[in-house]
């Protein structure tokens, strides 16, 4: 088995993958990434106890248990760069044997959950609801960059989305994967369901104007109307398509969820996001520990 050469997989002096400070054995299998490192705590104040507490820049973790399962919450910061970041970290604590930087020969799959926040593009999606990605559809290329191919459906839904939307490849070569079966099955009743874009930033990829002109002006209108077949688009933000493709990718189950804190259609923004998503930390913390 190939080494990985000491450049690629970073491990710093106490045995720990570099960006996220972890060792191996303090990763749990099931795993809640968070955008922001303040939410980190928001998840594992409901641990029953905590094992494990390591920071080093944006990305805090805290692994413990509750009831019966063993949980890690992640902070990944903002963005499709981040991800990057996350995914391949979290991967190489269980699939890379650090001590001989090889490559496990069997693989382990983890259960890998966004819980976040979002901006709905339906109006019948209201604020301080929660919505299930489907899909993740990368605006953003960070997918571009690795051996990804869609499979029929997804191919059809892409191409039917970029001629839809007119997006071209200035701005964009547009990437889509569905959520993991595995997990998708356990959120159903009281969520939304639908195709979530990432976008590469939050002003101008988003649509929305300060002092800059945009070169796609009817981004959301075009993004709103997007049917095909049962398929709509929900909302959007800024780490699920990275999560579902590099997931895919590595043999994970990953699934995203958001609380919506904004309806980019009716204009309305959530009186206490806060309340919002600490309701769906508890909402997922009660589901996961009824595995």
């Amino acid at each position: 088995m190939q080494r990985i050469p000491e450049s690629e997989l970073i491990i710093n002096k106490r045995g720990a993958v570099y960006h996220l400070d972890l060792r191996p054995e303090e990763l749990a299998h099931t795993i809640i990434t968070v955008g922001d490192p303040d939410r980190v705590a928001a998840v594992s104040k409901h641990f029953d106890h905590i094992e494990h507490k390591r920071s080093h820049r944006e990305f805090i973790s805290h692994t413990g248990v509750l009831g019966k399962k063993r949980l890690s919450v992640v902070s990944t910061g903002i963005g499709p760069d981040n991800i990057d970041i996350v995914l391949n970290e979290l991967d190489a604590l269980v699939n890379i044997d650090f001590l001989t930087r090889t490559i496990k020969p069997q693989l382990t799959q983890l259960n890998i959950i966004r819980v976040g926040t979002s901006g709905a593009l339906q109006a019948n999606i209201p604020t301080d609801s929660f919505v299930v990605s489907t899909h993740g559809l990368g605006i953003d290329n960070l997918l571009n960059f690795y051996r990804y191919e869609e499979n029929e459906e997804e191919k059809q839904l892409l191409q039917s989305f970029i001629t839809q939307t007119q997006l071209h490849q200035r701005i964009s070569q547009p990437y889509i994967c569905g959520s993991s079966a595995h997990l998708i099955k356990h959120f159903v009743n009281n969520f939304h369901h639908g195709i979530t874009v990432t976008c590469p930033g939050f002003y101008g990829p988003q649509g929305r104007i300060l002092r800059l002109g945009l070169s796609n002006p009817q981004l959301i209108d075009r993004l709103t109307q997007f049917a095909f077949g049962p398929h709509r688009i929900t909302n959007f933000e800024m780490e699920t398509s990275g999560i579902y493709g590099l997931g895919k990718l590595l043999g994970h189950h990953c699934l995203s969820i958001s609380a919506i804190v904004a309806n980019r259609v009716t204009k309305q923004f959530s009186n206490d996001g806060q309340a919002a998503i600490e309701q769906l930390i508890k909402k997922t913390l009660d589901i996961i520990n009824g595995w």
